[in-house]
């Protein structure tokens, strides 16, 4: 029906108004629009304002709208051996504090340590997934803190995951944010590995469908 704010949509249901989290800090523009179809996840607790979960929007595609489950998402991709550039690690710690954040990955194998941070993406225009889909300072901040990672001796990468299956390449959204871009492009010119796996929504499952290009020119 309509979001109040970015944490708040109002579904209408069979049962009547809900009030539903939503777990995404982006803008959303393009799936929130009033008459959309939604699935939501039942999250009653009497101590909160809510009672469910936003999980995906209709528009043209099925469209996750929860950055909550991208840390499992993400590690169910590196343990499924989806992404080949990954090597196979014996070790994988999550939430790795690295100068004055967390890096959400550290992989260690053989004596190589690689810092993984993971960003979600569910704006797409023509077929071309746009990060971010509004200013993110936070966002900028831990991308510099990827290439401090670099610097200090560290294999580090981003892995973008595309909560809907129709983009065909993944680029910075310069005309939304040109600072997290020029973040990005200094992160590739340092060393830092960018990938980005596009994931479908099917039903009772989210899927990773396809491996697309990172292009940042």
């Amino acid at each position: 029906m309509k979001r109040p704010n970015r944490f708040l949509a109002l579904l209408e249901t069979r049962s009547g108004e809900r009030k539903c989290h939503v777990r995404d800090p982006g803008r959303l523009n393009e799936l929130l629009r009033p008459g959309a179809v939604t699935v939501f996840l039942e999250k009653p607790n009497p101590r909160r304002k809510t009672d469910c979960e936003l999980l995906v929007w209709s528009g043209r595609v099925w469209t996750v709208v929860n950055s909550g489950l991208h840390s499992e998402l993400a590690q169910e991709l590196l343990e499924s051996g989806f992404l080949s550039e990954f090597p196979r690690f014996t070790s994988l710690r999550r939430e790795v504090r690295h100068g004055d954040s967390r890096i959400d990955f550290l992989l260690e194998s053989l004596g190589r340590r690689v810092l993984l941070e993971v960003k979600g993406c569910t704006l797409v225009r023509d077929g071309v997934a746009l990060f971010p889909d509004a200013p993110t300072e936070r966002g900028r901040r831990h991308i510099l803190n990827v290439i401090r990672a670099v610097e200090g001796g560290y294999e580090a990468a981003i892995l973008f995951l595309v909560m809907r299956p129709d983009a065909e390449y993944l680029s910075p959204n310069v005309k939304t944010d040109p600072s997290s871009s020029r973040a990005l492009k200094k992160a590739e010119e340092r060393g830092v590995r960018m990938y980005a796996v596009a994931f479908a929504y099917r039903s009772r499952s989210i899927d990773p469908v396809s491996e697309i290009p990172v292009v940042l020119q």
